[in-house]
Formats: C-alpha cells, structure tokens, sequence
C-alpha cells in the first residue's frame, strides 16, 4: 500500500509530488506531465504569468523556471512573456530531477474509499492498487464550461471550446467567432487572424479589460510602496491574494467565492492587444441568443441590436472553468455526494492541509481558489499548495492506522513497513 497517490501531472501534481518524494513518502503518480500545455493549446501562445511567478516547486527550490532557462540559453526576463512550449519543457526538465519515482503516463479511472480507511485506485487500462492517502490535482479539463446555448451544437463539430485544441491551422481560410472576452479569447482571435481566418469575438462586457505592462522591477520606493509587485500582478490587493492564502482563507466562505470568481478576469494580456486590434473583429455588449446549423457552419442570433445575426464556420467558446465537486469524474457519484462543498459554486471545500472532507483525500489547483484565493487558478499557487498539502498528508499518516487492503492477510503485530517511519 502507498502512502500517496498524486492523480494529476501538471505544476500542481509535480510540484506535490516533488515534495511527497523529499519526505520520503511512498508514492506513485498517474497523468501525462504537463498534459494542459502540451495538448490543448495551440503553438504561438504565451504565459501571462511573470517568468519569477511561474516557477514549479521543490522543497530546495534547485529546479526553477530560472534554471531552466538559463540552461537553455532562454530568456526569461521580467516583462518577456514565456512561450507555452519553453513551459511545458521546462515542466518536463522539472519532473525527471524532482520527481524520482517517474510518471506513470497513464490516467485513473476511478478512486474510491475503502471501508477500513486508504483508498482503491484504478488505472485506465484496469490495474488496481491502494493507497493511505490521495491527492487530486486534475487541473482545468474536467470542469469546461460552455454556455447552454452552444453546448448541443459541441457534438456535431461546430462548436469547441478553447481548450479543446493544441492547433488552430484547420480554421485557416476559414470565418471563427469566439465568444469570451478573456486571455484565452482574445489570444485565440488573434492566432486565427495572423493564419489568415476571418476572425471575431463576441463579448458580453460593453468595453474589453486590458493589463497593464508591468511596471520595471526596480523602481523607486514610494512607486513599490503604492503598488508592490506580485505574482498576480502589481498592487496591494493582488499582493494580498498571492502571498497571504493562508489569510484569505480565513475570510467569510461566500465572499472567499464571489472574489475568487471574479478577480483577476475577464482580461487581455498587454502583448496581445496590439494583436487584436490588427486583425480581429470585435462585438461587444453582445451574447448568443441563439446558435443552430446553417449550411456546412452555423447561424448566431446575438443580443444586441435588434435582429442582429452572423453565419459562421465555427465558434470557439473561450468561457472558463467551474470546478465543482460535481464534476470530479474520478470519483464515483456516491463519494463525491461526501464532499462538503462551497454553497456558491459547488467547489470542494479544504482545510488548512489542503484536505476535503473525506478523510485522506486532499484537492490542489483550481478547485481550492474557493479556500485559497485567486492565486490557486496559477502556477503561482503550487508552491504555497505543495508545501502545505503534503504536510497535511503526513499529518493523516500519522494519525491512523494503516489500513488492509481488501484481499490481504492482516500483517502481524509488531511488523512495520519501511515507509510508515517516515
């Protein structure tokens, strides 16, 4: 029996894993590394985290963006955004020298609790195996959102969402209209428009949101005292909500939602406005109404003014995640009905150790910024999260026994595995 499963391979489930493996744990870990960044976004695409705030974690902090790049001959400088391959690399660098075990590229069909305690974990292609503690950090894929207007029309081709593609060249020649008006949005519209389709985005807002470009890393004082950088951004708010999560959590349940939700977005990076503003077609103030097949595309009816309506090819519906327990497939309904959840959103609530509600099972990434804050929706968050999370893990070996797995003889008294001294 494991001591830990980490079911997920993206910077949350390295940099865990990275920790779980300096302490000593006995640990597997299932999922294709860097799975996001490698296989649903499109070449031409940029972090819009900083270089210094994208860093994977490891408890000596020897294998960092920063070292990385420097290896590499890379530039990775304040105010140059990163490249989504350099990412992925260095995300795959990062778990061949942090994470010993290796990775085990295949998927989990399904964890379920045991009756004495541990879990059941099953691979895709049926293996069985059990272990004390799991940790889920499935990142964004399972929980795309797709508004109702449009998610009937996904099964016939004509509608996507925007992580559903690592390239875009099929649209090329083509007329794409992508409904959103974040990063994803408008970085999308403009990969299309530089191959040469005829590209649009439909926005509900009445004006797109832009940040700023970073202020110089060295500045005088009183310019970082009025506004700090931070790994979210400059200021004192997103100073708050990168370095103090262990705060934020502290905050009433429903506001800690609605500011997780709603901070840092819907917004466009400055190095893609220019872009934009070259070759997309912009609508704003407006909403599909109504989407239905026309010819080899599809007819949109918007919101807007009166009888406004467009043929396109195909929309890309570039509309976000909710990360609701719901929607954690790994588990079976019945052990996901267990977790208790933010009444807001659905999302499964943690504690401090980054624990759910079911004893043993511990959250990471997306699904905790209802706890944590904004910085849980960025690489950013792995290293207050991996820290933090394995802690907790040990704590919950320590305090229980260790279970039988289903089909053994109970071991005899006095006898220890090497891994339980830990």
């Amino acid at each position: 029996m494991y001591d830990l499963v980490v079911v997920g391979a993206g910077p949350y489930g390295l940099s865990i894993a990275a920790h779980a493996a300096a302490a000593g744990l006995r640990l597997r870990v299932f999922g294709r590394p860097m799975a996001s960044w490698r296989d649903h976004m499109p070449p031409g695409m940029f972090l819009k985290s900083e270089p210094w705030a994208s860093h994977l974690s490891d408890p000596a902090g020897r294998f960092g963006l920063d070292t990385y790049c420097a290896g590499e001959g890379i530039d990775a400088r304040h105010g140059t955004p990163v490249p989504v391959p350099v990412f992925a690399a260095y995300g795959l660098w990062f778990a061949r020298r942090a994470v010993p075990c290796g990775v085990d590229e295949r998927l989990i069909s399904r964890v379920r609790p045991l009756s004495g305690g541990g879990f059941r974990v099953t691979t895709e292609d049926g293996e069985v195996l059990f272990s004390r503690t799991v940790a889920l950090a499935v990142g964004v894929m399972p929980f795309t959102d797709l508004p109702p207007v449009l998610a009937p029309l996904r099964e016939g081709g004509l509608v996507s969402h925007s992580s559903d593609h690592d390239d875009l060249s099929r649209f090329a020649g083509g007329d794409v209209t992508v409904v959103g008006g974040g990063q994803a949005a408008l970085e999308t519209a403009a990969l299309l428009a530089e191959q040469g389709t005829r590209a649009r985005v439909v926005v509900r807002a009445p004006a797109l949101c832009w940040n700023t470009l970073p202020p110089p890393w060295k500045r005088p004082w009183w310019q970082s005292a009025r506004a700090p950088h931070s790994g979210l951004g400059s200021g004192w708010r997103n100073w708050f909500y990168a370095e103090l999560p262990g705060v934020y959590r502290k905050l009433p349940a429903d506001y800690r939602t609605r500011v997780a939700r709603a901070a840092l977005g819907p917004a466009g990076a400055w190095w893609v406005r220019e872009r934009v503003a070259r070759g997309v077609e912009v609508l704003l103030g407006r909403e599909v109404r109504h989407a239905a097949p026309s010819g080899t595309g599809l007819r949109l009816a918007l919101s807007g003014a009166a009888g406004e309506t467009l043929h396109t090819d195909h929309v890309i519906a570039a509309t976000g995640f909710t990360p609701a327990a719901a929607r954690l497939t790994v588990l079976d309904p019945e052990t996901r009905g267990r977790l208790r959840t933010a009444a807001l959103d659905g999302s499964p609530e943690v504690d401090a150790g980054f624990a759910s509600s079911l004893p043993g099972l511990f959250m990471a990434g997306l699904v905790t910024a209802a706890s944590y804050g904004p910085s849980m929706r960025f690489v950013l968050g792995a290293d207050y999260t991996a820290s933090r999370l394995v802690r907790g893990v040990r704590a919950h070996l320590r305090a229980t026994p260790v279970p039988t797995p289903p089909g053994t003889l109970p071991r005899p008294a006095g006898e220890r595995a090497q891994y339980e001294r830990h």
